[in-house]
Parts: structure tokens; C-alpha cells; sequence
């Protein structure tokens, strides 16, 4: 049996499932989130660690003998490797505090060598921080899959895979190695830096919660759910929905720079085309939190078909910048439209229409989309949502039956069979060109009035 450890931005889910890829046991604990400043996001290095453990003992060890990892990407972690204590928290991905020093990169190199473009986003800009921060020597960086193998392994082993070291800045993406040049354009030694394996590599013998286990299959949850959701052949897509949302297109063993606004990112058998969407449920938390104009993320639904439009309400949340494929880390949300008229049930309608219509903006700018968007995540289970999201994009939606896709992604990197996760329900698109048209164009005005 496997234990698939899905280590997130606002919890860790851990996986009990069989080569087969059913789920036998799963369990969760939320992991709080830091925010000194505004724009500054940070997790504890220890509190990610101590949510592995208490979501791997509610799922239970009995019978299990591997454990596969797949984590929130380009969050910055750095610790002496002498204790392994963190020299401070963890950098999120969400993180903007190095948007000044992302403007003075060449977008040009960093898009031709690493696929990527200069935003706070990506790692390299977090660890030169953190570096200018911690200065010192016997020094280790990873991203979260190289945390949590050194935590496995007692420190024994320093590793993350192809998937997650391509998202840091550092790696050219045609060899998938730590690349000299941006080690020394970020002021990164190579004595800092994991070693780079495969994703469906082994990863040594680790021990967890007193039980040894066999460490196999590691990918950066976007690559892991398009694993997970059987996307081998160049042209296959999904999206996953989560605190972001995050578009992956399999282009096989195609290395060449993105087209403009996407990424290029290594998947666990190839490359990608990736569009990275920075708040999508994100949103909704913000509506319940910040708001209080929902109690609860699971009546957003009720909420939305309550009312047979957003009444003119136009939601642009782009509350940490835009992502793909504008990439505008100075953008801020705004909220347009609103009369005397307008309710709860509005905004929160126009909050999810805006996830459906950011991911429509990814697909608008990829060469030509898929014929079919695979879809996972926590907010698949909202019908309205991915009623929506097809009809935005004129393509059927095809959405998992297992939400928590990225970890089975794991598991099945685990097991090397490439098992893919079975469909629980399809989205076809119902309503016409000129509607669907109408729609963007309303979207895209209100954007344009968020952007720099």
C-alpha cells in the first residue's frame, strides 16, 4: 500500500490507496499560513512537517510500505544542514515581496532557458532573499519535496525531482539540471541545491511515524495531476482547482520556450505548456474570511444559481498580481458594478464566474486548446462552477472522480503503471458563441482596469 502525501498551500491531505489507485483510508490537517506583511505569505517549516505527521496518522500506517510526495511548488525553504533547523519561514508561492528585483531580471533569458518568466512566483528570487537575509555557510535550499525527503530520511538524503526544481529559476530546461549561469545571476552556490532526480525515481529509505517505508514518486502537484488524470500525449489538458488554478497541456518531449504569457514547465514523463492562475478559491476564502458574505465555501453554489446573474458585478481577484497570462505581480482585485441592487448572493457568483474566466483566459492564449479540459480539485465539486467553465470555453469538462487527483498522481508515480484517475461527472457547453463572446468581452474590460 502507498501512502501519497498531497502537502498544500492550507493543509496536507495524506492517501492510503493500492496500485489500482483506490483510496482506502485518507486523512487531513490544516496548515496555517503567515502574513507579516501585506503581500508577504510564509509557512513554518516545522508546522509543514508537524501537518504531514498528524495527516499521516489520521490516515493510518497499517499495511503501508511507500510513501509518494507531491507538494505546493516554489515555496522557498532554507536550513542548516548541520541540525536541520530552518534559518526561518518558508517563502509561499503566493509571496510578492521580491516584485521590485523581478523587474530588473531579462525576461528574455529566463523564458529561453528555464521556460519560466520573471515573477515572484518561481523560487530563485525567494531564496536570493532569504541568502541576504541568512548569510552563512553548511546552508541547504529546497522547495517542500526536498523539506520533507530530508525530514523522511533523517537528513540522509538532499533530493527533489525534475517537476519541482523546474520551477525555481535555476534549471535549464533543456538539460533539467542546475544551470551556471542563473546560479550565478541569483548569487546561488551549488553546494545550497539538491540533487535533481526523476519523478518516478526512488528516493531512498526514510522512516515515518516509527514505521519504515520506501520513498518513490515525487512531482509538484499541477505535474502530479496531470499524471494523475492519465495526460501522457502532447495536446492532452486538465485543470485543477484549488487555492489557485493551474492549466497543464502535455506537449510530449517538446522543450522549446512557451508562446507568450504561458510557461514551460517539465512534467513527470515530458513537458508542459502551464498557465498559472494565483487566486481562484483563494477568492472564495477571502469572501468568507475577509468578508464574511459566505459562512461556509460549500454554499457558494446555492449561492450563485439563487440569482440568474451577477446583476452587472464584474469580480477581478487578482489579490497577490495577475498570473498567466498577463503576469502583472503590481495588479490588484477589484469589484465593479455594484448597485443598490447588488447581494451576497452577487458577489459570490461573480467570484466564481471570475475562476471560470481566468482559466478561459489560459486556454485563449495556448496554441490551440484541448479537446477535452480534464478537471480536479476541491472546486470541481461545484456543478455551477464547471457548468460554467465549459460554457465559457466551448469544450466539454470531464471532472475526476477523486478530487484529491494530485496525490493518486503521486501514487501512481509510485507504482510506475500510469493508472489513471476514473471520471466522476462531464460538463457539456450549453449556450451559444455570441453569448460566450459577450461574456469575455465583459470579463477582459474589467481585467484591463485591474492591470499596471
Amino acid at each position: 500500500m502507498i501512502l501519497a502525501i498531497d502537502q498544500g498551500t492550507t493543509g496536507t491531505t495524506c492517501l492510503v490507496v493500492d496500485d489500482e489507485l483506490n483510496v482506502h483510508r485518507r486523512g487531513y490537517a490544516e496548515l496555517p499560513q503567515h502574513f507579516p506583511q501585506p503581500g508577504w505569505v510564509e509557512h513554518d517549516p516545522e508546522e509543514i512537517w508537524q501537518s504531514v505527521l498528524a495527516a499521516a496518522e489520521a490516515a493510518g500506517l497499517d499495511d503501508v510500505d511507500t510513501v509518494a510526495i507531491t507538494n505546493q511548488r516554489e515555496t522557498t525553504l532554507l536550513w542548516e544542514r548541520a541540525s536541520g533547523t530552518p534559518v526561518g519561514n518558508a517563502i509561499v508561492w503566493q509571496d510578492r515581496r521580491t516584485a521590485e528585483r523581478c523587474r530588473e531580471l531579462d525576461a528574455d533569458l529566463l523564458r529561453e532557458r528555464t521556460g519560466l518568466v520573471p515573477d515572484p512566483y518561481f523560487s530563485a528570487t525567494k531564496l536570493e532573499w532569504l541568502l541576504r537575509e541568512h548569510a552563512g555557510d553548511g546552508l541547504a535550499f529546497g522547495t517542500v519535496d526536498s523539506w520533507l525527503v530530508w525530514k523522511l530520511t533523517g537528513g540522509g538524503l538532499h533530493a527533489t525531482d525534475v517537476t519541482n526544481a523546474s520551477r525555481t529559476l535555476l534549471v535549464s530546461l533543456e538539460t533539467l539540471d542546475w544551470d551556471d549561469d542563473l546560479l550565478t545571476l541569483f548569487g546561488v552556490d551549488r553546494a545550497l541545491l539538491p540533487e535533481i532526480r526523476p519523478s518516478g525515481a526512488g528516493f531512498g529509505t526514510g522512516e515515518l511515524l516509527g514505521r519504515t517505508v520506501d520513498l518513490r514518486g515525487i512531482a509538484g502537484d499541477q505535474q502530479a495531476a496531470l499524471y494523475g488524470q492519465g495526460c501522457h500525449r502532447a495536446g492532452e489538458g486538465k485543470a485543477t482547482y484549488g487555492t489557485g488554478s493551474f492549466v497543464l497541456v502535455h506537449t510530449g518531449d517538446d522543450a522549446a520556450p512557451p508562446p507568450h504569457g504561458l510557461l514551460k514547465t517539465a512534467a513527470a514523463d515530458g513537458y508542459a505548456l502551464e498557465g498559472a492562475v494565483l487566486v481562484s478559491g483563494a477568492a472564495i476564502q477571502w469572501l468568507r474570511d475577509g468578508l464574511g458574505v459566505l459562512a461556509d465555501a460549500a454554499e457558494s453554489e446555492a449561492m450563485a444559481r439563487s440569482v440568474d446573474s451577477t446583476g452587472g458585478v464584474t469580480f477581478v481577484p487578482a489579490l497577490t498580481g495577475l498570473g498567466s497570462p498577463w503576469w502583472d505581480a503590481e495588479a490588484r482585485g477589484a469589484i465593479s458594478g455594484i448597485t443598490r441592487g447588488t447581494t451576497r448572493s452577487h458577489l459570490v457568483r461573480a467570484a466564481l464566474e471570475a475562476i471560470a474566466h481566468q482559466v478561459a483566459d489560459v486556454v485563449d492564449a495556448l496554441p490551440s486548446p484541448p479537446a477535452v479540459l480534464r478537471a480536479d480539485g476541491g472546486a470541481t465539486a461545484n456543478g455551477f462552477l464547471m457548468q460554467f467553465q465549459a460554457d465559457l470555453l466551448g469544450i466539454p469538462v470531464e471532472v475526476a472522480a477523486e478530487r484529491e487527483t494530485t496525490a493518486l498522481g503521486a501514487a501512481a508515480l509510485a507504482t510506475g503503471e500510469g493508472a489513471r484517475v476514473a471520471v466522476g461527472a462531464s460538463y457539456e457547453p450549453q449556450i451559444g458563441a455570441d453569448e460566450r463572446a459577450s461574456l469575455r468581452q465583459g470579463w477582459l474590460a474589467a481585467l484591463n482596469r485591474s492591470r499596471t
